[in-house]
């Protein structure tokens, strides 16, 4: 990549990480999508951001569809994008932001994979209890579905942000909220920590530690939920946010209020949160057509 396409990148990743307050994933994903985007453009004969014009924009976007890219992310580069040339526009780099009128493709809403009860049931009692990797998942899996926590969140949890009541969490941009903790996951936190949680290393603060004695990850919490759903002879497409859908979709079902779920999951916008009341209208539909006498 060009020098000054890389300076420009460097000065712009450090600004989003010490002043946006957004999560490494998306910092990183910012950095993927932009060095794309740069190399593509100097391929194009272009050495600075001063000659990129809106026909470099529109072979950009033309090329992420000819090498088949989901709409999701297409969407997440140009954003990416478009943030970028703000940033250039408002430390004078740029005398104008020619990105910012860049419209982003609409992307249709999928409704996202949720259990229903008796899957998530067949899905909690999987891990054998009595074991020490099986009580560390089961509370792993009791806490997701309890409270809705992304993976990215439990990874971070520390022993003292889990009490009797309720569990902090640090959410994205550093935000952090309280969420409510139920029964059933109480009691496999308290399980594991009294009977095997100084196996994994007693020193450690975290929550959740591996057989090393290291901070579980993203990709471990996804592997322990995809190795259960299997034993459990689940075939829908499952990860740890499926267990935040089915937290939200289950509250809801059960007549919660639309602001009490975004609270707990955590969102800025109360739009993110309604995507669930087209997932209960989609059980009611699908329970009425079942169970109907007439139909």
């Amino acid at each position: 990549m060009e020098h000054t396409f890389t300076t420009h990148l460097t000065d712009f990743i450090c600004y989003i990480t010490s002043e946006k307050g957004l999560s490494p994933h998306t910092i990183e994903a910012y950095k993927r999508d932009l060095t794309y985007f740069l190399d593509f453009v100097e391929k194009r004969s272009i050495s600075s951001v001063k000659e990129i014009s809106s026909e470099d924009f529109v072979a950009f976007l033309s090329y992420l569809r000819a090498a088949s890219y989901a709409q999701a992310s297409i969407s997440r580069a140009l954003v990416a994008i478009k943030v970028f040339f703000r940033f250039l526009k408002r430390e004078g780099v740029l005398q104008e932001n020619i990105a910012l009128y860049l419209e982003t493709p609409k992307i249709g809403q999928t409704l996202p994979t949720v259990l229903n009860v008796e899957e998530t049931v067949r899905l909690l009692t999987q891990p054998d209890s009595n074991t020490d990797i099986g009580a560390r998942d089961t509370a792993i899996l009791e806490l997701l579905y309890s409270s809705g926590l992304r993976a990215s969140e439990l990874c971070l949890l520390k022993i003292v942000d889990v009490d009797d009541a309720y569990v902090k969490v640090f959410g994205k941009g550093a935000k952090e909220r309280l969420v409510p903790l139920g029964k059933a996951a109480l009691s496999a936190i308290d399980h594991y920590l009294l009977h095997y949680r100084c196996k994994f290393g007693g020193e450690q603060e975290t929550l959740f530690l591996s057989q090393r004695g290291t901070p579980l990850d993203r990709i471990a919490i996804w592997k322990l939920v995809k190795q259960h759903c299997a034993s459990a002879n689940i075939v829908k497409n499952v990860s740890p946010h499926t267990l935040r859908h089915s937290f939200a979709t289950h509250l809801l079902d059960n007549g919660a209020d639309l602001r009490i779920i975004q609270e707990m999951l955590g969102h800025a916008s109360i739009n993110s949160t309604e995507r669930y009341t087209h997932i209960s209208r989609t059980h009611l539909q699908e329970a009425f057509k079942r169970c109907h006498p007439r139909l």
